[in-house]
């Protein structure tokens, strides 16, 4: 296969990997549907935590990928280079994937609300500089989608 083939096939396996990342089925997101729960309470402790943002799953696996099996078909001829581009865009794939496990992150905060029913609640969300301990504040939304506000 030549590298103008090679370089082809890749192109297009990126770019179908690329729409099929971008798809979406229409129907709105569970947290834009439904009530919202609001709860009150006081902050009681604020601890530093780190967040995964997951905003773009899978793209450092693809261009990893993509990258590795480029500089596969650079090797060889034949049969060799199959086996150069498949080995480079297998393991650029899980470096690509590694790459975006570590850097796509951002800072959070632990908060730790005691409501007024005396239940203890902590949520993590990303940080609030106008949080402080004993802080009135309001939990609202549930599961992933709960924050916390000053009252």
């Amino acid at each position: 296969m030549s590298f103008a083939k090679s370089l082809n096939s890749l192109f297009a396996l990126f770019l179908a990997l690329t729409i099929a990342g971008c798809a979406s089925n229409g129907a709105p997101a569970p947290s834009q549907t439904g009530m919202q729960t609001t709860l009150y309470g006081v902050v009681e402790r604020i601890e530093p935590t780190t967040i995964s943002d997951n905003k773009h799953p899978g793209l450092g696996a693809v261009v990893g990928g993509v990258g590795g099996g480029l500089l596969g078909s650079l090797i060889g001829a034949g049969t060799g280079r199959d086996v150069a581009i498949a080995v480079g865009a297998i393991g650029g794939a899980v470096a690509g994937h590694e790459y975006q496990k570590k850097h796509d992150t951002e800072p959070g905060s632990d908060v730790t609300v005691r409501l007024d029913s005396g239940v203890l609640v902590v949520v993590t969300q990303p940080v609030n500089p106008d949080l402080k301990v004993g802080d009135r504040v309001t939990v609202q939304g549930q599961g992933e989608n709960a924050r916390v506000t000053r009252v």
